[in-house]
């Protein structure tokens, strides 16, 4: 193993060239962003440190920040979500040093974290806060090296949050994940999708007139819902949010507890970002041959603990399927109780990730600018940028919008004209 990358297979990057190339097609934001930032280098001198899937729509990101003048340098962000070829592309066409084996152990994973944090990042980027912790708890001392961070999923927004609230993040976090362009694209329908897509990939069963249940009814669950119901599934929605749960029935979902809903169903997703979603008693409430899976960040959300405990044998049947024999019934568990749209699949469509990935390269240019303006607690990028996305993002879909006239833009920000 090189002490400068540590990767599957080298040979493996020419096929990930091609694949990497193949997401840029559908990422024009990022390759404006990227044209820019060959030009006006805004990240020169900068150490990323960025713990993220390493996928294609990724690999154009690390680009584009190479780009700018960063030496970027790739961590996973889970262990089963790394593309091996795209990981060998970057190393051997790029020389951005990646620590990312697809499959790795929690003790790999952990050392990649760490080979990541050896370069004393200016910048972290993150994808769970995984890399962020870790400085946090037992890196402390390169704390002071690092001048602010980004993070990508709701996951590691809430436990950036929950470290904000408590005075323990010591530097500028800017939440990707709160921005419009961000959640209201990669989440729905980027999570939509690639879950779903997943989920046939692996099992190639039939969702039309199957029951399917979704537990969390946020834009990732509004996604696979929408999704799975398009499919032809009959598609039931469990919340412990009131509000949430009036909105999955006014958009035509049955809504249940899950105690109730898991007795017939065939397939589950749980979307939540919370813990033991579906425990030891709704599995023993499951129907026999329920297929299950989470789209959440971390394994949590399905007590896989409590599920080999009660199993009387698991036996893997078919690649990233694991069965359960529970005695009465079997279940399957898909992709090890990881996020299955990554695990089992390619992860979000190319065209939600150049938003998602937009907001990236530009938050880490606005935290260059402004991170000592900036207290350490979690922030939210400008309104202006995001919209600056979007409009970008239409333009180069050939789309045309109307602009409000002066007397217009006058009239919204008066008060004195009514009836």
């Amino acid at each position: 193993m090189s002490s400068r990358y540590d990767i599957k297979d080298i040979s493996l990057a020419s096929e990930g060239k091609k694949r990497i190339e193949w997401a840029e097609l559908d990422m024009p934001v990022l390759r404006r962003i990227k044209e820019r930032f060959k030009k006006d280098k805004p990240l020169k001198g900068i150490t990323l440190g960025a713990c993220l899937h390493v996928t294609t729509e990724t690999a154009n990101l690390a680009i584009t920040l190479k780009a700018g003048g960063a030496s970027v340098y790739l961590c996973a962000s889970n262990p089963l979500s790394t593309q091996d070829d795209v990981a060998a592309a970057l190393v051997n066409y790029h020389t951005i040093p990646v620590f990312a084996i697809k499959g790795e152990n929690n003790t790999t994973y952990y050392k990649h974290i760490n080979q990541v944090i050896d370069t004393k990042p200016d910048i972290t980027m993150d994808d769970g806060a995984d890399l962020l912790s870790i400085l946090h708890k037992k890196r402390v001392k390169e704390l002071p090296n690092v001048i602010g961070g980004t993070e990508e999923t709701t996951t590691g927004v809430i436990r950036l949050r929950a470290m904000a609230r408590d005075g323990k993040l010591r530097y500028p976090v800017i939440a990707v994940n709160d921005s419009m362009t961000k959640h209201f694209f990669d989440n729905k329908y980027g999570t939509g999708q690639s879950t779903i897509d997943a989920i046939l990939r692996l099992t190639n069963r039939l969702l039309a007139g199957s029951k399917f249940v979704v537990s969390g009814y946020g834009y990732c669950g509004r996604g696979i819902a929408t999704r799975a119901r398009g499919m032809g599934a009959i598609v039931t929605v469990t919340e412990v949010d009131s509000v949430r749960a009036l909105e999955a029935l006014h958009d035509g979902f049955r809504v249940d507890k899950l105690q109730n809903a898991i007795k017939n169903a065939n397939f589950f997703v749980s979307s939540t970002g919370n813990k033991h979603i579906l425990d030891e008693k709704h599995m023993r409430n499951a129907k026999d041959g329920l297929i299950i899976a989470q789209s959440g960040h971390f394994n949590v959300e399905i007590n896989i603990p409590a599920l080999e405990k009660m199993a009387k044998s698991k036996r893997r049947v078919k690649y990233l399927i694991d069965e359960y024999d529970l005695g009465a019934k079997k279940v399957y568990l898909l992709a090890e109780g990881r996020l299955v749209n990554i695990a089992g699949a390619e992860g979000h469509p190319a065209s939600v990730m150049d938003m998602s990935f937009a907001n990236q390269a530009l938050s880490s240019e606005y935290m260059i600018k402004n991170a000592k303006k900036l207290k350490p607690s979690v922030h939210i990028l400008p309104e202006a940028i995001d919209k600056r996305i979007a409009a970008i993002k239409l333009r180069e879909m050939g789309i045309s919008i109307d602009r409000l006239t002066p007397e217009q833009k006058k009239y919204l920000e008066s008060w004195e004209e009514g009836t």
